[in-house]
């Protein structure tokens, strides 16, 4: 029978090729591969020694058939050029090169449908975790379906890695509301996506703690983009309700609307104060420097790898913030 070729042409190294340069079974070579079995000092050591001479790589996928892992962790995130996304992935590479794995960055674009295709996909590979990072849909089918997903990939259930996303907001908007703003403008309201849905509600019960009421026509709804930034808050400056204080769903939108005001021709903060959410290094690079709630990206990313790699070790909770 005919031998899968390497790239160049040349025939691969097989398992029983390692076997014989190392004067074992092919069953013991499978041993040593496995790392779960006993084997002899000596005889794992020829056998390395063997695979480092014939360049044998591991195929992996033959690895997932015998119900081995994969070696991976894959990372699902909906724009990795975005600064939060970002930082939480480097978060993410390095506790997954501190624990031995290699990371496989996935993007989505914020497509529910893909998210589950991909988690599918990682699930047929044998990935060790599957890391998904940023607001779940709201969709009842959504969530049935990823539910379904994490109950395969996990029968104890998925990990959980999550901040306190209402109650940052709830901080932000009591601070605006403790220096006498009283009309303040939500930026990147949603129903669909967990993320804005949670920001919203504590920016709501802040005025419920300070007894201000609520003017919805503040609550504007849209993406969390310095572009949508901008044209809302030039809109409202031209014709929409009267406001003193911007909460932006995200620095990103903060840059944009601070943009605004200031080819309005008003100040920060005298005329109009401007705070955000997420403490990318934006936030201190712009002038004035941006409020803003910090979120620990990268302990995220390290924390959500940890726990899915070490669910079963004792002490592991199944949800953590």
């Amino acid at each position: 029978m005919a031998r899968p070729a390497a790239g160049d042409g040349r025939r691969r190294t097989t398992i029983t090729d390692v076997a014989a340069r190392a004067g074992v079974s092919v069953p013991t070579v499978s041993r040593v591969l496995a790392g779960n079995y006993p084997v002899a000092t000596a005889t794992r050591t020829k056998v390395l020694r063997a695979m480092r001479e014939l360049d044998y790589v591991v195929n992996a996928h033959a690895r997932a058939l015998a119900g081995a892992t994969t070696k991976t962790v894959a990372f699902l995130v909906q724009d990795i050029t975005a600064p939060f996304f970002n930082h939480i992935a480097q978060g993410v590479e390095a506790q997954a090169t501190t624990e031995g794995r290699l990371c496989l960055v996935c993007t989505t674009s914020g497509d529910p449908t893909r998210e589950l295709a991909v988690v599918e996909l990682m699930r047929e590979q044998h990935a060790d975790a599957v890391i998904l990072v940023g607001g779940g849909s709201t969709r009842a089918e959504y969530r049935q379906r990823m539910t379904h997903f994490a109950r395969a990939l996990d029968n104890a259930g998925s990990r959980l890695v999550e901040y306190d996303n209402e109650g940052g907001a709830f901080a932000m908007t009591s601070h605006l509301l403790s220096v006498g703003h009283r009309r303040i403008a939500f930026l990147g309201a949603s129903d669909d996506f967990t993320t804005a849905a949670e920001r919203v509600a504590g920016y709501r019960r802040a005025h419920d703690a300070f007894g201000v009421p609520v003017d919805t026509d503040l609550i504007v709804r849209g993406d969390f983009t310095r572009s949508f930034g901008y044209s809302t808050v030039a809109r409202l400056l031209a014709d929409g309700p009267e406001f003193t204080a911007i909460f932006a769903g995200t620095d990103m939108v903060a840059a944009g609307a601070m943009q605004a005001v200031r080819e309005a021709g008003l100040r920060i903060p005298y005329d109009i104060s401007v705070a955000g959410y997420d403490d990318v290094p934006l936030a201190s690079e712009i002038t004035p420097r941006l409020t803003t709630v910090h979120v620990p990206h990268q302990e995220l990313g390290r924390t959500a790898v940890r726990q899915a790699l070490h669910r079963h070790e004792e002490g592991v909770s199944q949800h953590v913030v």
